[in-house]
């Protein structure tokens, strides 16, 4: 059975609704989607999914917003990071403090968390090691896709300067997937980096 990693972004959950999409739609083709709920943290996140990469060892990690800011520092999987948010900290620095509600349910319960200055700069240091050490190697192991109307995050020219523009692309959506989208965009891009047929 082939493994998906699926990585959620900020506020969100392993409950989010494209992991269960890709799980419904890939389980009769013989692949689990394994979605976890990423510490609050982003020392803990970071330190947290490694240990996840290296025991799952995926044969693709699929990762939004925030959980595609880790991924992308997940050297030697392959990965498809959407709409990826490299920029946290200014983010939230601008966004406000505070408690913040989770979009989803939380496998501990959880309802909320605490944006501070602590939560800031922990991202603010993670966000360092991005695009830190990428080989040509590395390069052809992730894809980017970004919604042209994303008002919420661009790091388009991030990416670019990066990883470059052959694994680039764009898609007709916004920040947040929906089904359609996961279906459209998503989707086919997973069954050909997995080399299933339809």
């Amino acid at each position: 059975m082939k493994t998906i990693l699926y990585l959620h972004g900020f506020a969100g959950s392993g409950a989010s609704g494209t992991a269960t999409y890709l799980r419904n739609a890939l389980y009769e083709q013989g692949v689990q989607v394994v979605a976890p709920d990423i510490p609050v943290s982003p020392v803990e996140a970071m330190a947290f999914l490694r240990r996840q990469a290296d025991e799952l060892q995926p044969d693709l990690i699929v990762a939004t917003s925030m959980g595609a800011m880790y991924a992308e520092q997940l050297r030697g999987h392959l990965r498809i990071l959407v709409n990826p948010s490299f920029c946290m900290a200014r983010l939230l620095t601008f966004g406000g403090m505070g408690r913040k509600p989770f979009r989803n349910q939380r496998q501990d319960g959880a309802k909320d968390f605490k944006v501070d200055k602590e939560l800031i700069s922990q991202f603010r240091e993670v966000e360092k090691n991005s695009f830190r050490g990428i080989t040509d190697a590395d390069r052809e192991l992730v894809y980017g896709l970004f919604g042209l109307h994303d008002k919420r995050v661009n790091c388009q020219s991030d990416y670019k300067k990066a990883y470059g523009a052959a694994h680039f692309s764009t898609f007709d959506g916004e920040h947040y997937l929906n089904d359609t989208i996961a279906k459209r965009d998503v989707l086919p891009l997973v069954r050909a980096l997995l080399g299933i047929e339809r």
